[in-house]
Formats: C-alpha cells, sequence, structure tokens
C-alpha cells in the first residue's frame, strides 16, 4: 500500500479502492484494472468479511493477487474494532484502516495509536479516521461532522497513521446532490503531510473527483456503484429460465468491470494518458 501511495502523490493521481464481497466483483476489478495496466486496492469491510468468512475472503483475494498481471493490494476498509484488525493481520492483511472515526478524540487516538504500533510488528501501512461522514458504510445514519485542519494534523501526529481518511462532503451511498468542500479539502492537505483518502465517493461527479485528486485526495474509496451494476447485471437476465446461473452472474461481473475501469480512468488521467501514447 506504501508503494502505492507514493506512487499516486509523484503522479499526482489517485490509487482506486473497490469493495468486493464476492468472486465475480472481485474477478471485475482485476479485469479492469489489468486491462488499463493500473494498480488497484482491493477492499474488504468487517460486513463482508462476516458475510463471507475471513480465511474464505483472504485466500480468495491473494489468489488473484498473485495471478495478476498487475500489482494489486488487500485492504481492510472500516475496521471497527482492535480485534477485527488483528485477526486480519495475523491472516495476512498488509494493509488496514482503523475507524474510530464516531469516537471522541482522545479515545480515537489511543485506539488508532494501539492499531499502529500492532501493524509495525507486521510491517503493515495503517489507515486512520478523523471527522464523520454523514452515511456510516453500511448505511446508517450518523452525525456528520467535517474534517477540522488543526485536528487532522494533531492526529496524524500523535497517532503516526500512514494515512488518513476525511469528511468533506463525501457520503456513502451515493446520494443525489452530494457535493464536496474543495477549500476544506486545501486546508487539510497544507496542515497533513500523509496521503489523503476520501470515502462516500460514488455520488461525486467526475469534475468532483478530479479537483479532489489535484488538491491531495490519494486513495479514493467506491462500492456503491460496484453494488448498483452488480444488481442491475443481474436484475436485466434473471427472469430468463433457459439462462444458467453462471450467465447471469457473469453478465453482471462485465457491468461491475464497466465501473471499476471509468474510475480508473479518472483516478489514473495521466497514467493512462502515458499508456495511450506509447
Amino acid at each position: 500500500m506504501g508503494n502505492l501511495s507514493e506512487s499516486a502523490e509523484k503522479t499526482g493521481t489517485a490509487v482506486g479502492a473497490f469493495n468486493i464481497n464476492n468472486l465475480e466483483v472481485l474477478q471485475a476489478v482485476v479485469a479492469a484494472a489489468e486491462k488499463l495496466n493500473l494498480s488497484a486496492i482491493i477492499q474488504t469491510t468487517p460486513k463482508a468479511i462476516e458475510y463471507c468468512g475471513l480465511s474464505e475472503i483472504y485466500a480468495m483475494v491473494m489468489a488473484a493477487i498473485n495471478q495478476a498481471k498487475v500489482p494489486l493490494v488487500l485492504h481492510l476498509d472500516h475496521g471497527n474494532s482492535f480485534e477485527i484488525v488483528e485477526a486480519c493481520l495475523k491472516i495476512g492483511y498488509r494493509s488496514v484502516m482503523f475507524d474510530g472515526s464516531k469516537l471522541p478524540f482522545g479515545e480515537n487516538v489511543s485506539e488508532t495509536k494501539k492499531v499502529v504500533e500492532l501493524a509495525k510488528k507486521f510491517d503493515a501501512f495503517v489507515e486512520g479516521e478523523i471527522g464523520v461522514i454523514a452515511k456510516g458504510e453500511e448505511g446508517e445514519r450518523s452525525n456528520r461532522q467535517f474534517t477540522d485542519p488543526e485536528t487532522a494534523a494533531e492526529f496524524v501526529q500523535q497517532t503516526g497513521v500512514d494515512s488518513l481518511a476525511i469528511s468533506i462532503g463525501n457520503t456513502h451511498g451515493a446520494p443525489v446532490g452530494e457535493k464536496i468542500d474543495i477549500e476544506l479539502l486545501k486546508k487539510i492537505n497544507s496542515a497533513v503531510e500523509i496521503p489523503l483518502v476520501m470515502h462516500g465517493s460514488s455520488g461525486l461527479s467526475d469534475d468532483d473527483l478530479l479537483a479532489a485528486i489535484e488538491n491531495g485526495i490519494r486513495k479514493i474509496n467506491i462500492d456503491t456503484r460496484l453494488k448498483q451494476a452488480f444488481r442491475f447485471g443481474i436484475s436485466e437476465e434473471i427472469a430468463d429460465k433457459n439462462l444458467d446461473i453462471r450467465d447471469v452472474l457473469s453478465d453482471a461481473r462485465e457491468d461491475v468491470e464497466v465501473v471499476v475501469e471509468k474510475y480508473l480512468q479518472i483516478f489514473n488521467q495521466e497514467r493512462t494518458t502515458n499508456i495511450s501514447n506509447n
């Protein structure tokens, strides 16, 4: 993960981070990354781990990563307890997020610091979060708190995290009219020297995504658009009783691949331009 962040910083681009819950979405992410010859992050949330099983989802993702023709990283997204982070690190994850954003500042600092200290034993990368997004990762409502630049800088200094997820108007669930505060992002980027991360990006316009990258966002998470594409792909074919279920799932996988490809092109405009010119 560290190498991907460093590369994104040097090129002024962002690493695409895509949440997966099953084999077909995983295959779609890998296929899109290979098609464009771009790196990507494959993310699993605690809910995805609960659904698939930790050993099962880890084995599935690592098999895909080991066979992929481009660099891919497995990342724990929104780890909400020390225990889930520890379990992921022990099984082999080398990039984890601890989300203590809803905790009081002092508690968020102390819990995140514990995760950072544990991760060092595994030579693992840690993402923290400061500020609260209006809607949680699984859709639950939250009292949004935009990230304060000075608080963000203090949090980074006290915890030693490698990257920082922030709240600047981004919202999980792709709500209509989602908009980010670019001026606030500029202030946070000036105050914080580590890579910045944006969750809840599925509802943002292409222009907002590009503006975010231009002003310091180096990792962008996409989940809702993948779920929507997969659901649409299934709904198109599921009524046809003559189709094998594998054909239905394959069509859904192709729809997800198109979405991943689109986002990778947006996040890596400089790189995709270079590739097309070679």
